[in-house]
């Protein structure tokens, strides 16, 4: 299997920054303390999964005074997200990646459903795919795998909304590329969604 670059986007875990839609039911410190166990998570996932190098594009960079004090497990790399909206920041470092001709997984630190077996899966299925995706319960998605870049996967989606893994995916289908569709996974983003996470990682405030 040919190596895989595993780009996980993440903000700096901390209070009043990360997982600020948790703050009403975890508090400031709450929500950042999970933030900072789920980016643990996703980062031991994908060294742990062994498919290729594993890259931690940070926000801020990781230079900044937000991150002073959270060290990296060894053998990550690290870029900074940059300006613009997901989209934006997505296609930046797709692009960057994909014109080295180097295959990726993009993915974020909101879904522990993306555990090293489900990453290696993922690669498995873009060996003979152009794209593989991982949509979410509430209408995103946890992973989008490629081979190939377009502007069109990134540009004019409205983010954060019910509606992007099926625009995602409709885009794909127009380009005309293969695509292998994962199982619905669950992101954690709201207080509802906490309900998906073992009770020990974190602790409710009310």
């Amino acid at each position: 299997m040919s190596r895989i670059r595993t780009l996980v986007f993440a903000k700096a875990p901390q209070p009043g920054f990360a997982k600020t839609r948790l703050i009403p039911r975890l508090g400031e410190v709450g929500a950042a303390a999970l933030a900072r166990r789920m980016l643990d998570h996703m980062l031991a996932s994908a060294l742990a999964a062994g498919i290729g190098p594993v890259e931690l594009c940070a926000s801020p960079a990781m230079e900044e005074n937000a991150w002073h004090g959270i060290v990296l497990p060894a053998g990550i790399d690290h870029s900074a997200q940059g300006e613009g909206n997901l989209g934006a920041r997505l296609a930046r470092h797709a692009r960057r990646i994909l014109q080295t001709g180097e295959p990726l997984l993009l993915v974020g630190t909101d879904c522990i459903e993306l555990d090293a077996h489900a990453l290696r899966a993922a690669a498995h299925a873009l060996q003979d795919h152009d794209c593989t995706l991982h949509p979410t319960l509430d209408g995103g998605y946890a992973l989008l795998g490629l081979r190939r870049y377009d502007d069109s996967l990134f540009a004019e989606i409205a983010w954060s909304t019910d509606s992007v893994a099926r625009i995602t995916i409709e885009r794909i289908e127009q380009l005309g590329w293969t695509l292998h569709r994962g199982a619905v996974l669950h992101d954690v983003d709201e207080p509802a969604d906490l309900r998906h996470l073992p009770p020990d990682w974190y602790a409710a405030n009310g």
